[in-house]
């Protein structure tokens, strides 16, 4: 066997060797043969893509005791505790760079305020059984802060979903704190999977997604977990704002399948993340700042399973209301054999003219 001096090591996978002694003491990178004598450190060149992987998990600043955990586990699971590591650490920088946004805002005394007060929401939601599913499990809601859509799965779907959504309603009339939402909206998410836990007590077989906006009067704050989606229409242009937790989806990250043979996998309806009962998911938390004149919409798989992209941005735009958009999303599912539920919300984002319309 080839052995590696600590120095040798230590430059081929950009390690230094203050973090090799480290992490021999942590067991975390045992050396692989320590001289009686001296007690000179050797490493084999098999230990180099452990090191590496260390070195990269660093690098992504994570702690090191679940850098341990990472590296004990075979590479499909692996990677699914790195991309939730990673969507928590994103959710934590928005909430820094809206801290710091408002302390810059309120130190410098140039509010927000004076241009985003005259912003509102104009909303509506429709839900529908579709023309093959014998109940509809999904739940969907709107409201002056508040955009939500849950699709339910198993049994327990149709419980599942709403009390998610009912875990959330609350916010419409919290105080929203400045610096702070996507805490609060962290939080809520919280209380919604306690929701589905209990559900999930009284039947084994209940989950469901979750995908919400709430709007702060200049911005909205998304939560998201499952495959249910939002997107943004801003000047004509479609711009998806989720990421499907699904298993399909996770095998196209990883290059291993296409978008394309994703359409007709066998497992494409599989979910990795959602609120089940079952161990906490991490959900995915993003702030989007809003415009005069965007659109957004959420929705369950059942609109985007059967209705592609570029058609979902002709039914948003051409001017027409709120109401007549979402009746036309489902209508269009329908039309095209309506394989699942199917549930939207549609929002714009506009000056004050009137009280806004929700469509049951």
């Amino acid at each position: 066997m080839k052995w590696l001096t600590i120095g040798a090591f230590a430059k081929a996978c950009r390690l230094s060797p203050k973090a090799l002694r480290l992490y021999d003491e942590l067991d975390l990178l045992r050396p692989a043969r320590v001289d009686p004598d001296t007690g000179y450190r050797y490493y084999a060149v098999e230990q180099l893509e452990r090191a590496r992987l260390v070195a990269w998990l660093r690098r992504l600043g994570m702690p090191l005791a679940r850098i341990r955990e990472v590296c004990g586990l075979p590479a499909g699971r692996a990677a699914q505790e790195i991309r939730a590591y990673w969507a928590r650490a994103e959710a934590e920088t928005a909430v820094r760079r809206d801290l710091a946004a408002f302390l810059v805002d309120h130190l410098s005394g140039e509010s927000r305020r004076e241009t985003t007060t005259m912003l509102e929401l104009r909303y509506a939601a429709h839900s529908d059984r579709g023309l093959v599913r014998p109940a509809n499990q999904d739940t969907v809601y709107a409201g002056r802060r508040l955009l939500a859509v849950a699709d339910g799965c198993g049994a327990g779907g149709a419980r599942a979903s709403a009390a998610a959504v009912q875990a959330l309603k609350f916010l419409e009339d919290a105080e929203l704190p400045a610096g702070n939402v996507l805490n609060l909206l962290e939080d809520a998410v919280r209380s919604a999977d306690e929701a589905v836990r209990g559900v999930a007590q009284d039947s084994a077989d209940a989950g469901t997604t979750l995908t919400a906006l709430l709007w702060t009067g200049s911005r909205l704050a998304l939560v998201h977990i499952g495959d249910s989606r939002a997107y943004l229409l801003r000047d004509g242009e479609l711009f998806r704002i989720t990421h499907d937790h699904s298993v399909v989806q996770s095998l196209i990250d990883e290059g291993r399948l296409t978008p394309a043979e994703a359409d007709s996998h066998p497992q494409r309806m599989l979910l990795a993340r959602a609120l089940s009962g079952g161990e906490p998911a991490t959900p995915d938390l993003k702030l989007h700042e809003a415009r005069g004149g965007d659109r957004y919409l959420l929705c369950s798989d059942g609109l985007t399973r059967v209705v592609p992209d570029e058609r979902i941005r002709e039914l948003m735009g051409g001017g027409r209301e709120v109401g007549d958009v979402v009746r036309g999303l489902v209508d269009e599912a329908n039309s095209v054999g309506g394989p699942d539920n199917v549930s939207a919300v549609v929002a714009d984002v506009t000056s004050p003219t009137g009280p806004p319309v929700p469509v049951g």
